[in-house]
């Protein structure tokens, strides 16, 4: 016994088939369009950059997290500066600068 539950006119058929060629032709379209070199260097270019901004991102954060903990060891939570902190820095950088002038007025002289 046949199915007779599809039964379509050979127009109906005919629109089917030209919607589904329609179909196919956009569907290959766009594909032509996915692996054409263009696109696909524009997409490397695009991921790179994504992954570039990503990065200094990080590096931003990580950056802004070191300075924070820093400031923190020389300023106290209203923004006061820790003198028993800055004095000793401050003093071994004097020692530090002076010793590198004795050294280059040695070298000179």
């Amino acid at each position: 016994m046949a199915d007779t539950s599809d039964i379509r006119t050979p127009a109906q058929i005919e629109a089917d088939i030209k919607r589904r060629r329609e179909t196919l032709a956009e569907t290959l379209d766009e594909i032509g369009v996915r692996v054409h070199p263009k696109t696909i260097v524009g997409d490397a270019k695009a991921k790179v950059v994504s992954n570039i901004d990503h990065t200094l991102g990080r590096a931003y954060v990580g950056v802004n997290k070191a300075v924070t903990d820093v400031k923190a060891q020389f300023v106290d939570e209203e923004g006061a500066p820790r003198l028993e902190r800055l004095v000793p820095v401050a003093l071994v950088v004097v020692g530090v600068v002076g010793l590198l002038a004795l050294g280059t007025r040695r070298r000179k002289g």
